[in-house]
């Protein structure tokens, strides 16, 4: 049963984890330095924890424990409670879902051991927006995709802000990092996929005809800027878009790729 402390000075260095929540930056080099991420909510929170992933502590407002007593049973992580207003002092904002949890990262798995026996997987280059990133996570769970993939430069699925836009669609789709960006795509061919590129590049063809009868595919998304480098976008298998009228050429990627993954999922 984890250990309820209550708090009662917003500067109790026992609080470390949870300061400054809006500072993105500091929260980047925080959470690295410590192998730490948050999540946000008593849903998200509920399925971090039954994702495996060991707990740091919890904060938490006293509305919420007993919501979440079954959770503080699984853990001897201390879980601070404090009140609403004491809380928002010591995150920065007004943390109207009631809990917060620190949780310790897992290495990430080999690309090999992510994809294997997935049908579908989702690729992702560049994608810097936190919030884009959880929701395209979320699409991909809810449409059946078996995994995902994230370049190197690609936005942390697991920061804050990702997994509460997600739902926590993290905890349940099996992911990791790109070690190679040069080659990513031609090794995804060679392990059994075909790699599809959502672009608007001349040779594109309707997403339904591009995934058509595949087997294995490997749904490749851009940048939320300039889309898809040239590098992945010409090393891609087959090039797609979503057709479009009104003299809008492209969506939100977020918005295309719950388009793309239904299509997929339905090939």
């Amino acid at each position: 049963m984890a250990e309820l402390v209550e708090i009662a000075d917003a500067g109790d260095p026992r609080l470390a984890d949870y300061r400054d929540l809006r500072d993105v930056q500091l929260r980047k080099h925080l959470e690295a330095e410590h192998g730490l991420f948050l999540a946000e909510g008593e849903k998200v929170v509920r399925r971090a924890v039954e994702g495996g992933f060991p707990v740091r502590s919890f904060l938490m407002a006293p509305r919420w424990l007993d919501g979440l007593a079954d959770v503080l049973a699984t853990t001897d992580a201390p879980c601070y409670v404090l009140s609403e207003a004491l809380a928002e002092e010591v995150t920065g904002f007004h943390v109207h879902r009631g809990a917060l949890a620190s949780l310790v990262r897992r290495p990430l798995p080999p690309v090999a051991e992510v994809i294997a026996g997935a049908r579908s997987v989702l690729v992702l280059e560049d994608i810097v927006d936190h919030t884009n990133v959880g929701a395209i996570f979320r699409s991909g769970a809810a449409l059946g995709f078996d995994a995902a993939l994230i370049a190197p430069r690609c936005a942390d699925p697991l920061y804050r802000r990702s997994i509460k836009v997600g739902m926590g669609a993290v905890f349940s789709l099996p992911w990791t990092r790109l070690p190679d960006w040069h080659d990513a795509l031609p090794t995804l061919s060679d392990a059994g996929f075909t790699t599809v590129a959502l672009t608007l590049a001349d040779d594109a063809v309707p997403i339904e005809e591009a995934v058509a009868g595949l087997d294995k595919v490997a749904l490749v998304l851009g940048s939320e800027g300039h889309g898809l480098s040239p590098r992945w976008e010409q090393s891609a298998d087959r090039r797609a878009v979503i057709p479009m009228k009104a003299g809008i050429d492209s969506l939100n990627v977020a918005a295309a790729s719950a388009v793309a993954c239904y299509v997929t999922a339905r090939r």
